[in-house]
């Protein structure tokens, strides 16, 4: 993809950021640290002194409105070193507030989340497995009740977009009724059960724009993103196997000699230039606007599921013992990919939704 002098300016950074700021290091000093937001606070400060906070957010409401695609550079940057922040989960949320929001909402929530001062999450998901349809958390007499599974950021979030049978509503993280249980996922990243006990609903709390299909808009967004970070580990997952491949040397010759290792880093190179393509085609079809994002995003998603599965495996049967020990990083790079590999739905599912789709 033919990118924009400011897009190139944008991925430069955050590269060069994530790399001397925020390394794989960081991440396990982080895991080790026991923070309550299973990330750093501080670091996600930087980021949004950074802009990185807006990027999707209009720039009436304090962002930089820069769209999704230079979104997904960021998130691919930080992908390569498993960052832990809220980022992606706050723009997923802050993309339904733009879909969706009133003139007021806008204003009230978009520049808070914009500076950093706010973290936003998606509280849809109530089963085991994606489905968006099965929702049972309804409002009835001004109150919303019901429990959201597997919430992304769900430990620190101070507002939730929750999907009820009847539309999205923007509910505060500390209003009466709302209880959160951390649950303990292999990515040691956070996620949590959102419970809501006759919540409180005032008049302004629906998102009543976007249209009766918002539910479905602000998931295939909250998929691509997804998409970006899983394009940024499984590059970097390759990248790190290649080099050790290089320099490890077994039977008097470095593994990186025998033809049959070659074949198969061939084979994952030219998967995650297909990855790419297919990540980078929903990530720009989002900024389009065109009739076909659905179709795009679950293509991206559905190749990045199997791409990532796929490397993130070689990585560790590759490295040998050492891949399976906690002191070495491809752990981190293989339990991350099984969580995104499930978010928002699995490989399976988007193809069952690409086929369709095609019907159509």
């Amino acid at each position: 993809m033919k990118l924009n002098d400011e897009q190139v300016m944008l991925r430069d950074m955050a590269r060069e950021w994530s790399d001397k700021e925020n390394p794989v290091t960081a991440f396990r000093k982080t895991r080790d640290a026991g923070h309550g937001e299973h990330y750093d606070p501080e670091v996600y400060r930087q980021m949004a002194e950074m802009g990185w906070a807006g990027i999707v957010i209009p720039e009436d409401h304090g962002g930089s409105d820069f769209g999704f695609v230079s979104l997904g550079l960021v998130l691919e940057e930080l992908g390569r070193n498993v960052a832990a922040s809220p980022l992606a989960a706050t723009a997923a949320a802050a993309s339904a507030i733009v879909l969706g929001g009133t003139d007021e909402q806008k204003a009230k929530y978009l520049p808070k989340i914009a500076s950093g001062e706010l973290i936003a999450a998606l509280a849809i998901e109530e089963g085991g497995r994606h489905n968006p349809e099965a929702i049972e958390t309804a409002v009835e007499g001004g109150k919303l009740s019901g429990k959201k599974l597997f919430v992304a950021e769900g430990d620190s979030a101070g507002l939730f977009v929750v999907a009820a049978k009847d539309g999205l509503y923007l509910v505060d993280g500390d209003a009466d009724g709302v209880s959160r249980e951390s649950r303990d996922m292999v990515d040691a990243r956070s996620h949590a059960e959102i419970a809501f006990a006759d919540v409180a609903i005032g008049n302004d709390a629906r998102l009543s724009e976007g249209g009766d299909d918002l539910l479905a808009q602000v998931v295939v967004r909250a998929a691509a993103i997804a998409c970006a970070e899983m394009l940024g580990l499984t590059r970097q997952a390759f990248d790190t196997t290649n080099d050790y491949l290089k320099q490890r040397v077994q039977f008097g010759q470095v593994l990186s000699s025998f033809q049959a290792l070659q074949h198969r880093m061939a084979e994952m190179f030219a998967e995650i230039e297909l990855m790419r393509s297919s990540v980078e085609g929903a990530l720009a079809a989002i900024d389009a606007g065109g009739s076909n994002i659905a179709e795009k995003v679950s293509l991206a998603k559905a190749t990045a599921g199997d791409v990532a599965h796929q490397v993130t495996h070689e990585m560790v049967q590759l490295h040998g013992g050492i891949g399976m020990t906690d002191e070495h990083d491809a752990g981190f790079y293989f339990k991350r990919s099984r969580v995104l590999e499930q978010q928002w739905g699995d490989a399976a599912w988007h193809r069952q939704r690409f086929a369709a789709l095609q019907q159509y």
